[in-house]
């Protein structure tokens, strides 16, 4: 009798474990559709929460970004974001925008930010550690993609690494 009841014990034991779990997968997946946590996204991290709450209370503020083929999208960052926060965020949103549209896509984000920058009222955004409070980007504040090229004066090789690299090269040929 006491063996039975063991097994039944188990059995009770499973069956809660699954009922409790699919319960609260349940009650997780009718929170996410709620209108009002539209903005969490799919897998957030404690910062991206954070960052959230802060949104709430004030001290975050929400950014739209204008990508060239004329669509937008929302970021949070805080009020004492950076440039390269804002980088930061707009990274994360297009890569989970990506991934929600085409499964795993790989973008070069070393090659979007060497040939286009962030601007706000025709002023660019090219300081990745100045504030953005000094640029004037508050909340609701939009941003958009420029094409740029860097200047020559400003490039990444040294003239000596650049000789050395065209040094087999001859003029007349």
């Amino acid at each position: 009798m006491e063996l039975g009841a063991k097994e039944e014990g188990k059995v009770l034991g499973y069956n809660s474990k699954k009922v409790k779990k699919v319960a609260i997968l349940s009650t997780l997946a009718a929170l996410l559709d709620d209108p009002i946590l539209a903005d969490v996204p799919n897998k957030p991290s404690l910062s991206d929460v954070d960052t959230l709450i802060n949104l709430e209370l004030g001290s975050a503020m929400c950014i739209s970004i204008f990508k060239l083929d004329g669509t937008s999208f929302d970021v949070a960052v805080m009020n004492s974001a950076t440039v390269k926060d804002l980088k930061l965020a707009i990274k994360k949103k297009v890569i989970e925008l990506e991934q929600s549209k085409m499964g795993h896509r790989h973008i070069s984000w070393r090659h979007v930010w060497a040939n286009f920058c962030l601007a706000h009222h025709n002023g660019k955004l090219l300081d990745d550690d100045a504030a953005l409070h000094d640029f004037g980007v508050r909340n609701n504040s939009q941003v958009h993609f420029l094409p740029y090229v860097v200047s020559k004066g400003s490039g990444r090789h040294s003239k000596r690494r650049k000789h050395r690299f065209f040094h087999g090269l001859s003029k007349l040929s």
